[in-house]
């Protein structure tokens, strides 16, 4: 006898989701040296205190070294995709801030709260979608806050010609930050340590408006064993008939995992990376591309209280495929010299 197949799944489409609606079902990830390879190896960022873990004992006073801050922050997306399982695209991150800097070892959990919902205009032999900014909070095994911001989603509707009536203004996510807000996971770091055994140029010698073009690109590989690593489980990162566009979507925060890998390069002296004013996703991203970046210093006078100081920095990103290009990612961030 024949036996039906049940499709099981608690994926929501865009009217499914109610404002205040609150997950926490995402489970908890133990940073791991295992984690900080295999994230390294897909991104190939040279950020000095996640490699050296002498370096990172002098600066930070701890024997574990730090965690990649584009670690932490593609966990905690990744643990917020429960919601979004059905997503076409992340529009944009605001407002993200590292309020402390977690290591090697440490256990992330993350919340995620619906906070608006706005349905798109109907476009012409489209099948309808809406827009859902959740709120994103991570924290370690001590319950001590890590990671809070804004994530921006495109779902579609269960109901292709549906209609909702949401209509959030989504222009009032804000994307300002405190600088005292920045500072607070650097606080207590030797940044002199730093300073004396990594070559400059260091804080003070590097001049607002200086644009840095970033001499070779990368080719974006392992885009699904990224998503599984950080506990990614939105469909079109995995599946290509989930996409929409026959091929699977590149998931965002590997992106901008390439974006920072090439922004140390351009500023090879960098501490760390303590924060996103926001970071828009101007088009999709597929294997197989080659992404080039330029760098702009927006800000280099913010000192911090312990020595050292931030600079507010612009990272536009282009993509390379079949002989075209294609601006995809434009990212405002806050970085750390010694």
């Amino acid at each position: 006898m024949e036996q039906a197949t049940q499709r099981q799944s608690s994926a929501p489409y865009f009217e499914d989701l109610e404002v205040g609606q609150i997950e926490r079902g995402a489970p908890a990830l133990t940073l791991t040296p295992g984690h900080a390879a295999l994230h390294q190896a897909i991104l190939g960022d040279r950020l000095r205190l996640a490699l050296d873990a002498e370096l990172s004992a002098a600066v930070l006073g701890s024997p574990e070294p730090l965690a990649h801050p584009a670690l932490v922050c593609d966990v905690a997306i990744g643990q917020s995709t429960s919601l979004t399982r059905r997503v076409i695209g992340n529009l944009f991150y605001r407002g993200l801030v590292l309020r402390r800097a977690p290591l090697i070892g440490d256990t992330l959990r993350t919340e995620t709260e619906v906070v608006a919902l706005r349905q798109n205009r109907p476009r012409e032999g489209r099948a309808a979608t809406g827009l859902a900014v959740l709120r994103i909070r991570t924290s370690d095994q001590e319950e001590r806050p890590v990671l809070d911001f804004l994530r921006c989603a495109m779902l579609p509707l269960r109901d292709p010609q549906g209609e909702t009536g949401r209509a959030d203004d989504l222009d009032a996510v804000g994307s300002e930050v405190a600088p005292e807000a920045l500072a607070a996971s650097v606080a207590g770091w030797d940044l002199g340590a730093y300073r004396q055994r990594v070559p400059g140029p260091h804080f003070g010698e590097l001049e607002a408006g200086r644009v840095l073009a970033v001499e070779g690109g990368d080719v974006v590989s392992g885009a699904p064993e990224l998503a599984r690593l950080t506990l990614n489980v939105a469909f079109a990162h995995h599946d290509a008939g989930a996409s929409g566009r026959g091929r699977r979507l590149v998931y965002g925060g590997h992106t901008i995992g390439i974006a920072a890998a090439q922004l140390n390069r351009a500023i090879p002296s960098l501490v760390t990376i303590v924060g996103w004013g926001s970071c828009d996703h101007l088009a999709p991203v597929f294997e197989g591309d080659t992404l080039r970046s330029e760098v702009e210093i927006e800000t280099a006078d913010e000192p911090l209280a312990g020595g050292g100081g931030l600079l507010r920095l612009r990272s536009r990103v282009r993509a390379e495929r079949d002989g075209e290009e294609a601006d995809v990612l434009d990212w405002r961030l806050w970085g750390v010299l010694a």
